[in-house]
């Protein structure tokens, strides 16, 4: 193929003029009740992603406003960085057994196994 020559590809896409709406399940959860510390049950679970380890602690029904301010707070005493998502907060390591007592302090409760 020269240089300034356009190739013309025909991949098959019907255009017409009607739109449709797209019906995909919602990844995150709207959480509707709010629950005090003591009447959650809190467990953890290790993964890795790209390469690293990543602690998930969860499921918390608390208010955005809740969730933020504590993982601000346990972030800053646990020196690492981490996130809230989907009722999940995910800190950065292997973090398991420093932040059990830190929750626990904050008076919420775990599952028998964690």
């Amino acid at each position: 193929m020269g240089r300034g020559k356009k190739l013309d590809i025909f991949i098959g896409a019907d255009i017409d003029d009607s739109w449709s709406e797209v019906q995909t399940p919602r990844k995150t959860k709207i959480i509707s009740d709010t629950q005090e510390p003591q009447k959650h049950f809190l467990y953890f679970s290790k993964e890795k992603r790209r390469g690293k380890v990543v602690t998930l602690v969860g499921e918390f029904h608390l208010t955005k406003e809740d969730a933020t301010s504590l993982i601000k707070k346990l972030k800053k005493k646990l020196g690492c960085g981490g996130t809230y998502k989907d009722g999940f907060m995910e800190f950065q390591g292997e973090l398991k057994e420093k932040l059990r007592p830190l929750l626990a302090e904050e008076k919420f409760r775990f599952k028998n196994s964690h």
